[in-house]
């Protein structure tokens, strides 16, 4: 028998709701991995005492809701009223918020618990905090949703919220071997989520099943559940190398041809996709916009806790997006929402993209969380991402393949992941 931590979300909400497991036990056996595996170090707040009394609390719902008391890890920069929100920074140390953000509210509403916060990067940003990879820890797991990452992938919690700024969903998930889901910018609410960037911030999910999205999904946006669709037609897949192409390892590069080789024998009709050449530089106006919109939403650690922010946050972000002009921003912000006009012309001939979900293997070392290239231009394309676990790299670290969909179709592009998954795997 599967013991109830290694469940997916989505097993375990049906065996919760069948009465065959108990929110309580559920929890107990995700907090004896959580203990067992301390040095993975993926929570930043863990009090088992309080994750057993709300599990508790949720088998003696009369209501128990669509997440039927499944256990889920929350990252760090995200408010909670009865748990500390440090936002991976000296500056935050033992910060209580007033109250639960909107999307912690939205999960204990549809009868999730939150088991603990989980890391993050300091601000969700550069500098790494203390999770390492749970498959070998002498590698980054990947961030900014580090913790979110590492604790999906060792079987500590079904699932947990992250957040993407650049790469911070996709890549952690794929460094780690998880499916990670970045929706449609504006379709999760970001109210009570510590702001970095407020035309590129979203709210995403990371689980080990295409299956575990729809009811977080469901219950994130306050909505009826609607699961996959299995029996749709074969999807039309557009292979898109990007203007990162050359940045990915041989191993990536590979995966990707194999993977359109394999939806194609599927029954896929595949097809070549590049940007017109006028966006060949397009991470630069992702740059651009994110290291405007961040020194001035940090404002106030830059100024009144100067020496607690990081060299690697005031150095490379802060300093040169004040030192932006307002014009080249506003340049940056016209190009975005041409590029997203562009991605919208491509997609009529497409039901999904194909692309890399990072560069390759998580890289080894804990002073960086790795390359976020094949991420930064989809988070400014505002379009749903979807990464696949789809192998192991030369290293014998996972690989994963990322599906992008048309903005606002997210229904159907969770379609076509849960097509493309059956068929990739093995």
């Amino acid at each position: 028998m599967t013991a109830p931590n290694r469940l997916s979300a989505a097993a375990a909400i049906a065996a919760l709701g069948r009465g065959e497991l108990t929110a309580e036990a559920l929890m107990r056996a995700c907090l004896d991995r959580a203990e067992e595996r301390r040095d993975v170090k993926a929570w930043a707040w863990l009090d088992p005492e309080q994750a057993l009394a709300q599990a508790r609390a949720a088998d003696r719902a009369l209501r128990p809701g669509v997440l039927a008391g499944l256990p889920l890890g929350v990252k760090d920069i995200i408010d909670t009223a009865a748990m500390p929100t440090g936002h991976g920074s000296p500056i935050y140390a033992g910060n209580r918020p007033f109250a639960d953000a909107a999307c912690v509210a939205l999960l204990r509403m549809a009868g999730g618990t939150v088991m603990g916060k989980t890391v993050t990067t300091e601000f969700a940003n550069r500098f790494p905090g203390a999770t390492v990879h749970p498959h070998n820890a002498a590698h980054t797991p990947g961030g900014s949703s580090s913790g979110s990452a590492a604790a999906v992938a060792d079987w500590q919690v079904p699932a947990a919220l992250g957040t993407q700024t650049g790469g911070s969903v996709i890549r952690p998930s794929a460094f780690c071997g998880v499916v990670g889901y970045k929706p449609s910018f504006g379709e999760f609410t970001r109210s009570g989520i510590k702001l970095q960037c407020h035309n590129l911030d979203t709210l995403g999910l990371l689980c080990r099943s295409v299956d575990d999205l729809p009811p977080l999904r469901a219950a994130l946006l306050a909505a009826p559940l609607r699961p996959i669709v299995r029996d749709v037609a074969a999807p039309r897949i557009g292979v898109c190398r990007t203007p990162a192409w050359e940045r990915a390892e041989p191993a990536t590069q590979t995966l990707i041809e194999r993977a359109a080789s394999r939806l194609a024998a599927a029954g896929a009709a595949v097809c070549e996709i590049a940007f017109a050449p006028e966006f060949a530089n397009i991470h630069e106006h992702h740059r651009r916009i994110f290291n405007y919109e961040a020194a001035r939403n940090y404002a106030y650690e830059y100024e009144q806790h100067h020496e607690l922010v990081s060299p690697v946050l005031r150095d490379t972000v802060l300093r040169p997006g004040r030192d932006l002009p307002l014009a080249a921003y506003i340049e940056a912000l016209g190009t975005a929402e041409a590029f997203r006009r562009h991605l919208d012309d491509l997609f009529a001939g497409c039901d999904a993209f194909l692309t890399p979900s990072a560069a390759g293997e998580a890289p080894e070392g804990l002073g960086s969380t790795g390359d976020p290239s094949f991420n930064s231009i989809w988070t400014l394309g505002w379009v749903p991402c979807v990464t696949l676990p789809a192998g192991k790299g030369p290293r014998g670290l996972p690989l994963g393949v990322q599906l992008i969909g048309k903005r606002f179709a997210d229904e159907a592009l969770l379609d076509t992941a849960g097509w493309a998954a059956a068929r990739l795997q093995g």
